[in-house]
């Protein structure tokens, strides 16, 4: 089974887009509640990063919910 890595890029930047949206905040306000820098959580969000497991972390912390709920229903 290949893995289609830039599909799940994107499906995770469209969960992370829709959590934060749902939090009323900016990416820019994202960024400083992670520690992450701004163009990185737009990279995320378009889908053009691999993310690592410590920042999908700190993103589900930032937007009040679990790592799960940014990962729910990816498929490779």
């Amino acid at each position: 089974m290949k893995v289609n890595e830039a599909g799940i890029k994107k499906q995770l930047g469209q969960r992370v887009r829709e959590q934060r949206l749902k939090a009323g905040i900016s990416q820019e306000k994202l960024a400083e509640l992670t520690g992450l820098h701004r163009t990185y959580i737009s990279d995320i969000e378009c889908g053009t990063r691999n993310v690592a497991i410590i920042n999908i972390v700190r993103i589900a912390e930032a937007l009040a919910t679990q790592p799960s709920e940014l990962v729910k229903g990816i498929e490779g």
